[in-house]
């Protein structure tokens, strides 16, 4: 006779993913937030995501949540974002 595994249900797995999400939606703000600005290259370091959805987070979800980005180029020619004070 052999063991079953009980089956994990859809809601744990769904809190598990929301969570994982969550975490990296903060980790972005946190680089937005600090001082020296942040690169897609260093957003996409943090989160392990594709330069597509860290551009469609900034665009899409920031913007939902009343937030501005805004961007500059630096003296070695890389974009770099941060958020609008008062933001």
């Amino acid at each position: 006779m052999t063991e079953q595994k009980p089956k994990a249900s859809k809601s744990s797995k769904n809190t598990r993913v929301k969570s994982c999400v969550m975490t990296k939606n903060t980790q972005i703000i946190e680089l937005l937030a600090r001082g020296g600005r942040a690169s897609i290259r260093e957003m996409m370091n943090a989160t392990g995501w594709q330069t597509h959805s860290v551009r469609g987070f900034m665009a899409g979800s920031l913007k939902q949540q009343g937030k501005t980005v805004t961007s500059n180029i630096d003296k070695g020619g890389e974009r770099r974002y941060r958020l609008a004070v008062g933001a």
